[in-house]
């Protein structure tokens, strides 16, 4: 697999989710069995902002050919990943996100993703 297919995914995906998030919050809370109040929404509208920068940052980035930016971008990327999931493990163990699996698995998929390259390949 090369860097910039990994990006590319990685850029759509979390820009669709983040744009969803930004302008139909209780939609997407619903989705995962979140309970929307004002509050709630306005917080999936600032974590959808997050997904949105997530796609853009890798979207930008995606031809990007100096080795030393690559490393710190995979490395950033790994963190956010291994992160979210404790965060959306977390959140589903504790019944908060009553459909959490699906967000459980978007953000292995990428941790694995960020890991293969950070810690085996590089191009």
């Amino acid at each position: 697999m090369k860097l910039k297919i990994l990006l590319v995914v990685n850029s759509v995906l979390s820009g669709t989710i983040g744009l969803s998030a930004i302008l139909a919050p209780t939609k997407v809370l619903s989705m995962y069995g979140v309970d929307p109040g004002a509050t709630v929404s306005l917080m999936a509208q600032y974590a959808g902002l997050g997904s949105m920068a997530i796609g853009l940052v890798t979207w930008f980035s995606r031809n990007v050919k100096d080795t030393q930016a690559q490393k710190a971008l995979i490395l950033a990327l790994l963190i956010t990943y291994v992160i979210g999931i404790i965060i959306s493990v977390s959140g589903t163990i504790s019944g908060i996100m009553k459909v959490g699996w699906p967000v459980i698995g978007f953000y292995l998929l990428f941790a694995i993703g960020y890991a293969y390259f950070q810690f085996y390949k590089i191009n």
